[in-house]
C-alpha cells in the first residue's frame, strides 16, 4: 500500500498517491479523477518494482458518473496539469534516484501522458498509453520533442480513441522518425483495463497490455 503525498508544482501544490520503490513512473489518471482503481494501479507497478505516482489533476474532486467526469475533464486547466504533471516526474526522479521516468496513462490520463512526454523528454524515456486521445486543441503537443519509446494499448471497439486514430497516430509518429507502437485489442471496448468496470473490463487483454507495459519500463528505464 502507498501513500498520499504533497509535492511542488511550479509555484503551487499537488497531491498525489506514491508506492514503491525503483525505477519511477508515473500514472496519470482517466477523466474519473484519482479513484480506488488509479490507486490500484499505482500499487501493481509498485509491486512490479517501480517507484509510481498518480497525481491528483483533479485537487481532490472526482465523479463515478460520465457527465461529471467530462465535465471535470473538458474544466481542466492544461497549463496546471501540465506543472503538476512536471512536477510529479520531478519528484519521481528524486525518489527513484533515476533521471528517466516512465508514463502511462488511461483514457484522458493516456492523452496526457503523450503530452507531458513531449513536454519532459529530458526525463520521459517510455510512454504507454491506454486508449489515449487529446481532447483540447490547445493540448496539441509538439511531436518532433518526443524521445520517449511509445508503446500503446488501445481497442478495437472503442469509439473515442478509435483504432484508426489509433493507426493514424503511429504513422505520424514513425513518419517523424520516433520509435512508436500502438496495439489494437481484438473484441475490446473503451476502458477495457479497468477492472472497477465490469461491463467493458477484458482481464486477458488487460494482462497482455500490464505485462507489455511493465516490460517497455524495465527496458527503458
Amino acid at each position: 500500500m502507498g501513500e498520499m503525498v504533497t509535492f511542488k508544482s511550479n509555484g503551487h501544490t499537488c497531491d498525489g498517491y506514491l508506492a514503491g520503490s525503483g525505477p519511477g513512473v508515473l500514472v496519470i489518471q482517466e477523466w474519473w479523477g484519482l479513484v480506488p482503481h488509479i490507486k490500484d494501479v499505482v500499487d501493481r507497478f509498485a509491486a512490479a518494482g517501480f517507484t509510481a505516482l498518480a497525481p491528483d489533476l483533479y485537487h481532490g474532486e472526482s465523479s463515478t458518473e460520465p457527465d461529471g467526469s467530462g465535465k471535470l475533464m473538458m474544466a481542466l486547466n492544461l497549463d496546471t496539469a501540465g506543472k503538476d504533471l512536471s512536477g510529479a516526474v520531478d519528484l519521481l526522479t528524486e525518489r527513484s534516484g533515476s533521471p528517466k521516468v516512465g508514463v502511462v496513462g488511461f483514457c484522458m490520463g493516456g492523452g496526457l501522458a503523450l503530452v507531458v512526454a513531449c513536454q519532459r523528454p529530458d526525463a520521459i524515456a517510455a510512454a504507454a498509453p491506454y486508449y489515449g486521445a487529446i481532447p483540447w486543441e490547445s493540448a496539441q503537443p509538439n511531436w518532433s520533442a518526443l524521445t520517449a519509446k511509445v508503446v500503446g494499448e488501445y481497442a478495437e471497439k472503442d469509439g473515442w480513441a478509435s483504432p484508426e486514430a489509433a493507426r493514424a497516430l503511429q504513422a505520424q509518429l514513425r513518419d517523424l522518425g520516433k520509435d512508436a507502437t500502438l496495439h489494437i485489442h481484438p473484441g475490446c471496448d473503451h476502458a477495457f483495463f479497468n477492472d472497477a468496470r465490469p461491463e467493458v473490463y477484458d482481464a486477458a487483454e488487460a494482462a497482455v497490455a500490464f505485462a507489455r507495459t511493465v516490460e517497455l519500463f524495465r527496458t527503458s528505464l
